[in-house]
């Protein structure tokens, strides 16, 4: 029998799956909530394989906990910062996650709303007009500014930075200028995107959307330089992980105008928001929900699963990280 433990509650696309299988037993932690480090380290205890999610810290302490049965963790997230590699890779432990194009289509598609968002002030806007301050149609109420003919800056030009630049650009004209490890010479011909050197981009872009992993070498990707180098009515996105923004150098560069706004989905120190962030008109705050649509979460869930189903059948494992 395999002993599967489940960090958190997920769809049931991924449980179905495995439940099928005779050979399984599932340990699903049942509370809707982040499990507690004490729990996780208790209820891992015997368990062949973890199902896991970002925000679980899955290190050698988990892994010695659970047991040296333990063969896999099957991270729910296309992310995997939350678990020590090099633990794994010392403990023979195979690692794998939940790369989708739905996954990557939701995290597009919410970037591009948080760019209009905050180029039309919608959160603002709708503040104003829930707080009864609404009186009259004024030429010069909540002035926002145009999209079409701006230029988007793309730091990390992957698949979800190359969604956001086909649907930026061809649907609604946007100048692509973008920076990525190596050029893209078929973006280039496709979009008339232009590469640029990361601080050139910065110093271009009226908006900045962060696709970018977290490594050592993307940590604070953006700090206090690199925000003194945009516009002042530039604007700043990010929907990949909070760490590769500075939190606090974003703060001093909103409250000094250094640039417009922000758009933010992810944050340094997650659960926890700098609490200036929360009190500026100008910036717009989701709970880490860019991929949170009903497509993308079953995906991943499915995925989860058929990752695991893999290798218990010793087939190649679809998803497997590299150690």
């Amino acid at each position: 029998m395999t002993r599967i433990f489940v960090t958190h509650k997920i769809p049931d696309e991924g449980i179905k799956l495995l439940k099928k299988r005779k050979s399984i037993k599932l340990d699903i932690y049942e509370k809707d909530r982040q499990i507690p480090r004490r729990e996780l380290l208790r209820r891992a205890k015997g368990a062949d394989i973890i199902l896991s999610l970002l925000t679980e810290k899955i290190d050698g302490q988990v892994m010695d906990s659970a047991g040296s049965q333990l063969k896999m963790i099957s991270n729910y997230a296309v992310g995997f910062d939350n678990i020590d590699l090099a633990a794994a890779k010392d403990r023979k432990i195979i690692v794998s996650n939940t790369p989708s194009d739905q996954v990557n289509e939701s995290v597009a598609e919410h970037a591009i709303a948080l760019i209009f968002g905050l180029s039309h002030r919608i959160s603002e806007s709708d503040d104003f007009t829930k707080a009864g301050k609404y009186k009259g149609w004024n030429p010069n109420l909540l002035i926002g500014s145009n999209v079409i003919g701006k230029t988007l800056g793309i730091i990390g030009a992957g698949r979800i930075g190359e969604m956001i630049i086909r649907r930026m650009h061809d649907g609604f004209g946007v100048n692509i200028i973008y920076n990525n490890r190596e050029p893209k010479p078929e973006l280039e011909k496709k979009y008339k995107a232009r590469y640029r050197s990361k601080m050139q981009l910065l110093k271009e872009a009226d908006f900045v959307s962060l696709h970018v992993p977290l490594l050592d070498s993307t940590r604070h990707l953006i700090s206090i330089k690199e925000l003194k180098s945009m516009k002042k009515t530039a604007f700043l996105i990010n929907t990949s992980r909070g760490p590769v923004v500075d939190e606090k150098a974003l703060v001093s560069a909103l409250q000094s105008k250094q640039i417009a706004g922000a758009g933010l989905d992810v944050y340094e120190h997650e659960p926890k928001i700098a609490s200036a962030l929360k009190k500026m008109s100008n910036v717009i705050l989701t709970p880490h929900t860019a991929s949170a649509t009903i497509e993308a979460r079953r995906d991943m869930s499915r995925i989860a699963a058929l990752n695991i189903l893999a290798f218990l059948d010793s087939k190649k494992i679809p998803n497997q990280v590299k150690l």
